[in-house]
């Protein structure tokens, strides 16, 4: 492995573990001093925690283990090690944030928020912070991303269905808990709205594809590169160039949009020169990107790979 290759995989984890970081601020700062409980795997600990006592990191890592045994049972190798990376960093700090009050959004402290309604809103958004620069570098906190996972594989349901049942009757269960009122679960809700819309904003990028044309005269490298780099594609079409009346080839390449930065920097290392034009692509279908499963509502898409590459 080469040093750029080294210092890419160390830097892509260094962004995992500051998403991670958020990602638990956002629920040991405002939700859980707070009372609130949100979807999700961490709402269900987090629902558990206030019935029982049980610290969310014990149930946290206990409850992904036995998810993500499952799921190498029904899926194969489909969880690669940034999951787990994930998954052990949020238990550590779901332990040792508590420690800290400072941290914590509550009366006298430099977090605190006065309107209680705020602080759903805010760690909701603060959560997809997190889990959107989890996302964006192959990772994912495990929890209901791996039942969802697991679902789609058998059944032509989309995760965003099963997300979205799974977080209603997680914190619907917040009522079963004395002391617990409507208004808590409403806020539960309010959290579950504020990362969902802010979570598609920040990701709406890595769900769209583009397609790129390049024209250059190490067309044979680049294309090289990028087989082996980032694993795409690429098809060289015959081409002419008026002017020079030369025979070239220009490349097209189709991929997600988060990885047109990589893309384009692979471009320009090699030829500096080179012409790259760039085009939304919807509905792409293929490998590596989305397949029309048949299922008992008709035709729907799901996603190919697995929680992370």
């Amino acid at each position: 492995m080469t040093l750029k290759k080294v210092l890419s995989v160390v830097g892509d984890y260094a962004l995992m573990s500051l998403g991670t970081l958020i990602y638990c601020l956002a629920w040991e700062s405002f939700m859980i001093p707070n009372g609130i409980a949100s979807g999700g795997l961490t709402g269900a600990c987090t629902i558990l925690q206030f019935a029982t006592g049980i610290p969310v990191s014990y149930s946290y890592i206990i409850s992904n283990v036995i998810l993500l045994g499952i799921g190498f049972l029904m899926m194969g190798n489909a969880f690669g090690f940034r999951t787990i990376w994930c998954i052990l960093l949020s238990t550590v700090l779901f332990q040792f944030l508590p420690q800290f009050p400072v941290l914590q959004s509550i009366p006298g402290q430099p977090l605190y928020v006065s309107e209680r309604i705020l602080v759903p809103i805010i760690g909701g958004l603060v959560e997809a912070v997190g889990i959107a620069l989890i996302f964006y570098r192959g990772g994912s906190t495990g929890g209901t991303d791996i039942i969802a996972l697991i679902l789609n594989k058998f059944w032509p349901v989309s995760p965003g269905k099963v997300f979205l049942y799974i977080d209603i009757f997680i914190i619907a269960t917040v009522l079963l808990i004395p002391g617990k009122t409507l208004q808590d679960m409403l806020y539960g809700y309010l959290a579950m709205l504020s990362f969902s819309f802010a979570i598609d904003y920040f990701l709406l990028g890595s769900k769209t594809s583009v397609q790129v044309l390049i024209f250059s005269r190490e067309y044979e490298k680049i294309a090289d590169t990028i087989n082996h780099d980032m694993d795409r594609g690429v098809t060289a079409l015959k081409s002419v160039g008026w002017y020079s009346q030369q025979d070239m080839r220009v490349l097209l390449i189709v991929v997600r949009k988060t990885q047109l930065p990589e893309l384009t920097r692979i471009v320009k290392e090699i030829d500096k020169k080179a012409f790259v034009s760039v085009s939304p692509a919807n509905s792409v279908y293929g490998e590596g990107f989305e397949e029309i499963k048949v299922g008992p509502g008709g035709l729907r898409r799901r996603k190919l790979g697995s929680i992370n590459q």
